[in-house]
């Protein structure tokens, strides 16, 4: 059952609590994409990006050009630094995702920084054990700003929230055409920006061993995104990673316990968006608050399958698994498990992370329902709790319901006043989606027959999807012979049959 205690403790399910001075939850890329260049036209001293992907050849508004400088990323990124000569912009990629770029027919970063400014920046990671992903999805500006959740900017990420079944601006930069794409991340000011930033410097240091210094605050000024309007106001920010082990670094594993304790904290809904099902830790405690007689209603929003034939293998495959696990403990009726399609019945593909607990924890970022989300790639998620000592509280918990209702309002293309007026009725968030879910654009609902021919010998398999840095070669023959010797001592005394 749960309980009143904070679910946001640092050194525990967070890093830190900083305060921010406005929030934005932002959905779509096609709003994260306007909302970033805007705030970096506002740079004046740094701009740091990191990502899972990159590619400089996206455009920012595909559909309908209307702020200052070039389209295009790589190019707007140049122009900047020309523009602005106290600028300096560091941008910093996972080192494996550079091969798929190249296959895209990206330029490679490497010679991209040879031919471009001094004052631009351009590194791949390669700070990670091996097999590891670098998958936070950071920006940051002038340590007085910073995006941080789930969109990278790369191809195929570009949708609006009405995803529409055809949409001629969804083009990769080759011409190929791709399907409907929903994604969330957050915008944030004041020491939560200051923050991020302090990581994203860690994290340009561990790849390239240069310390950048803070960037002192520059008085009167915060490169706030023109027309972006704040989703909460006055509010303190949880920052939760997860790290693998490296030589000289211990694992973080600080968002496997912030959904740990956001699932045992629930008392009467709990809302999931996540682009994965496939930690057997995660699901099984879902599980085992669906076995209480009372535990709350469980609402998860996820992609019809993985993205790729491999990942369908390993991670729908997992999926599976782990939602007959759910079926099974659902003895009340209180889970619904959803994949949203377009008005015409086409897959949207969901690359949202986003955690919903009553009216009192907001969580977006960068991990997903998956064990490398919890112990082997980099991530970071950002939270907002509502608490005994909350000062706008009953405010914060409106906001807090407001978002999640976008979210669903978006999936089933309803407005919010039918939204609210159906959840009056029903006192249901389950039966809200339910009595909602119809023709049109939707959320189809997961069954045993949806996911009968999923199975996979690459299911939860370590190899894929493991959840924690594996021991070296010498490691593991060290440990075995060290072990064989314990045996060996131990039969020889007797002790052992």
């Amino acid at each position: 059952m749960s309980d009143d205690s904070p679910i946001l403790t640092p050194g525990d399910t967070c890093w830190q609590v900083a305060h921010a001075d406005r929030l934005a939850c932002i959905v779509d890329a096609a709003d994260y994409f306007r909302h970033a260049k805007s705030a970096m036209l506002q740079a004046r001293r740094r701009i740091i990006l990191i990502g899972w992907d990159f590619d400089t050849r996206i455009q920012f508004e595909p559909d309908e050009k209307t702020l200052d400088g070039p389209n295009q990323l790589g190019r707007f990124l140049a122009w900047l630094t020309r523009e602005r000569p106290d600028l300096e912009i560091y941008l910093l990629k996972w080192n494996i995702g550079a091969f798929t770029a190249i296959g895209r027919g990206m330029t490679p970063i490497f010679v991209v920084n040879w031919v471009t400014d001094r004052r631009l920046h351009f590194e791949l990671d390669a700070a990670h054990p091996i097999g590891s992903a670098h998958h936070q999805k950071i920006v940051v500006i002038d340590d007085a700003l910073a995006f941080c959740g789930g969109i990278d900017m790369t191809v195929d990420r570009w949708d609006t929230p009405e995803h529409r079944d055809r949409n001629h601006y969804r083009t990769q930069p080759n011409g190929k055409r791709y399907g409907p794409w929903h994604d969330a991340t957050t915008a944030v000011d004041g020491d939560a920006a200051k923050a991020i930033g302090e990581l994203a410097r860690a994290r340009w240091k561990a790849a390239t061993g240069q310390d950048l210094a803070a960037v002192d605050e520059i008085a009167g000024r915060t490169p706030w995104p023109e027309g972006l309007e704040p989703t909460m106001r006055g509010v303190d920010v949880g920052v939760a990673r997860t790290l693998p082990e490296l030589d000289d670094r211990d694992e973080v594993r600080e968002i496997e316990a912030l959904y740990l304790a956001a699932i045992a904290g629930a008392e009467r809904s709990l809302y999931i968006e996540s682009q994965y099902l496939a930690s057997r830790t995660l699901a099984e405690a879902i599980a085992a608050r669906l076995r209480e007689p009372d535990g709350p209603e469980i609402v998860l929003v996820l992609p019809r399958n993985a993205d790729g034939w491999l990942e369908q293998k390993a991670m729908d495959g997992a999926r599976r698994r782990l939602l007959h696990l759910l079926w099974r403990a659902d003895t009340g009726n209180r889970l619904g498990v959803y994949y949203p399609v377009t008005a015409g019945g086409e897959p949207i593909y969901v690359h949202a992370k986003v955690l919903v607990m009553d009216d009192r924890l907001l969580r977006v970022g960068s991990s997903n329902l998956n064990n490398r989300s919890m112990g082997f790639d980099s991530e970071c998620d950002l939270a907002v709790e509502v608490t005994a000592d909350t000062a706008n509280g009953d405010e914060l918990r409106e906001t807090i319901l407001g978002i999640r209702r976008q979210l669903v309002c978006e999936h089933l293309g309803v407005p919010a006043g039918l939204f609210e007026d159906t959840l009056t009725e029903t006192s249901s968030l389950l039966g809200t989606v339910e009595a909602l879910r119809g023709g049109g654009r939707t959320l189809e609902k997961f069954e045993p027959d949806t996911v009968e021919d999923e199975d996979s010998p690459l299911a939860e398999n370590e190899l894929m999807d493991p959840e924690r840095t594996p021991p070296s070669f010498w490691e593991r023959t060290s440990r075995g012979r060290l072990r064989r010797r314990v045996i060996r001592r131990q039969k020889s005394a007797g002790s052992v049959r």
